[in-house]
């Protein structure tokens, strides 16, 4: 059988960078069932309502959308089920700190395969108010513009 190699991406969450204020990020693994798997290796997984939290001493993922595996029977899994985060004791000690700490929260990014490992990327996050929500988007269509009429110059002056 061949390994498998590289990063194959699921499923992403966009909506979060728009959402939130990622202040740092961590790479878990997830403890999955045998047909959450096989779900997720046919590209299907929804990261949008997800979150994490953490229960004495634990990293629990809930709230993520990994749909039935369309060739399960009796032991299919639950679609919203709560699933356990793999991270080192310093990792979740960290987290915890943070969120502890107060306006913060930890929400999913990415989700894939590395090297044949499902992984969640995790982020701890501060929610953005709306001013901020629209600052940032004027900035990137700001940084768009400029590149727009830097390419044109460079263009016209060939």
């Amino acid at each position: 059988m061949v390994k498998e190699r590289g990063e194959k991406v699921v499923a992403t969450n966009r909506r979060a960078r728009h959402e939130y204020a990622i202040e740092k990020t961590y790479e878990a693994g997830l403890v999955l069932t045998g047909t959450e798997v096989k779900s997720l290796r046919q590209g299907r997984a929804n990261l949008s309502d997800g979150y994490a939290y953490i229960d004495g001493g634990e990293a629990y993922l809930d709230a993520v959308h990994i749909p039935e595996y369309s060739q399960g029977h009796w032991t299919n899994h639950a679609t919203k089920r709560t699933r356990k985060l793999l991270l080192h004791k310093d990792e979740i000690v960290k987290i915890s700190h943070a969120v502890s700490a107060g306006g913060y929260t930890i929400i999913p990014l990415k989700l894939y395969f590395s090297d044949g490992r499902a992984k969640v990327e995790i982020a701890i996050a501060k929610g953005k108010r709306e001013f901020e929500k629209r600052q940032t988007i004027r900035e990137r269509e700001d940084k768009r513009e400029a590149e727009r009429a830097m390419r044109s110059k460079n263009r016209l002056g060939d």
